[in-house]
């Protein structure tokens, strides 16, 4: 790809359809027309994410359900040879299907598309009734599976970190069971009664990932990387970054907050706003951390020892040494680096050979598979085999 997506459905013939001109259209005002720069943007987004660790739902389920950190570390790289290479599979081909037969698939308004339509049309048009069953089997069980994880994670923070906190910190086990389950009651209540005002998946999927993660981001990565960070700045962080995710899009029709709309990614409110609301989630980071006292002493040591991550920890990297002589920091930044950079080329070739292999590209394919072959031999001396010297 370039800097823009490239496609002009107009030059398919001078007799196309008003469907696919209208299409081109389309593709020129959707949010994703300069594909370089949204590129770069969620590129930008996802560097981010990862350094904030997983996240407070399925995720760090999945890593706590593990015996040790090398089963974590284990875990987390089989989760993308398992999902990544059979969900492309359907993806490309389920694509290539809706884009070769737009033309008859596609009912809906030509002057208000609606994109959303198009899979359901593909799903009852060309997959046999047994294999139809057994797809939509494995999208509910997907939603629900995400679904589940988040109730239950739900929970765990307003009963933990809210009511045993704060409001009734000596209640009886039962009280606090009880409460779980409102708790979970009203979490399920609350998520269904959005969905009814929900107009469109792809809108609210773009504010979950670009919109509500900006604020989510900042609070979740300084807690990794620097020893002065505190709870009342991961609380401010948060709070200020998912405030700023729900009065953005409400203000999105006023100036200054208008110009997100159409710049730097056209169409593409929620994209623009990622570095907004990143940004003043991490100014309420800094101030709710330099507003009140840093954690003590004993509390960062504990971490330091036991977690050793990178960044700015030698306030703390010296008290302990003092302590504890015999202690070593994490010396492996020079190599978990490269194996970051190694890593992500590898799991785009994950999702990048069954594309081209549905479309048939061997020439593509090829050079994907091998790549991916080599980066996984790479890993697996770099990476996979030093897991063992993992406290």
């Amino acid at each position: 790809f370039g800097k823009t997506v490239g496609l002009d459905w107009t030059q398919i013939s001078a007799q196309a359809s008003a469907k696919l001109h209208a299409f081109n259209s389309w593709i020129q005002n959707d949010g994703y027309y300069l594909f370089g720069l949204f590129f770069i943007m969620v590129l930008f987004k996802g560097i981010l994410l990862a350094a904030a660790g997983p996240a407070p739902n399925y995720d760090m389920q999945r890593i706590l359900s593990t015996r040790n950190p090398q089963e974590a570390s284990k875990m987390s790289s089989l989760v993308n040879v398992v999902l990544n290479p059979f969900r492309y599979f359907m993806v490309a081909g389920l694509t290539v299907l809706a884009l070769t037969n737009f033309d008859t698939l596609y009912t809906a308004s030509i002057t208000e598309p609606d994109f959303e339509s198009i899979l359901p049309q593909v799903l009852a048009t060309y997959i046999p009734v047994g294999l139809l069953g057994f797809l939509m089997a494995g999208l509910l069980a997907a939603f629900m599976s995400n679904f589940a994880a988040t109730v239950n994670a739900a929970p765990a923070y307003i009963v933990n970190d809210i009511y045993k906190k704060y409001i009734n910190p000596t209640a009886s086990e039962k009280t606090y069971v009880r409460m779980s389950y409102f708790a979970s009651i009203a979490v399920v209540l609350v998520g269904v009664s959005i969905g009814f005002f929900v107009e469109s998946i792809n809108k609210i999927v773009l504010w979950i990932v670009a919109g509500l993660w900006g604020g989510y981001t900042a609070s979740n990565v300084l807690k990794w990387y620097w020893w002065r960070f505190n709870g009342y700045g991961y609380f401010w962080g948060m709070v200020t970054g998912i405030a700023a995710s729900l009065i953005l899009p409400a203000l999105s029709h006023l100036y200054p907050v208008s110009v997100l709309s159409n710049s730097p990614l056209p169409a593409n409110f929620n994209m623009n706003a990622f570095p907004v609301i990143f940004l003043l989630s991490l100014i309420g980071c800094l101030l709710g951390t330099y507003l009140t006292k840093p954690e003590d002493d004993e509390t960062l040591k504990h971490f330091y020892k036991n977690v050793r991550p990178w960044g700015f920890w030698k306030p703390i990297h010296r008290k302990v040494v003092a302590d504890d002589p015999s202690f070593v920091g994490n010396k492996n930044f020079g190599i978990d680096m490269f194996n970051i950079v190694v890593g992500i080329v590898w799991q785009i070739t994950l999702m990048a050979f069954p594309v081209y292999l549905v479309l048939r590209d061997w020439k593509l394919f090829g050079v994907t598979f091998g790549i991916m072959v080599v980066t996984s031999l790479i890993l697996k001396k770099t990476w996979w085999d030093r897991l063992k010297y993992v406290d």
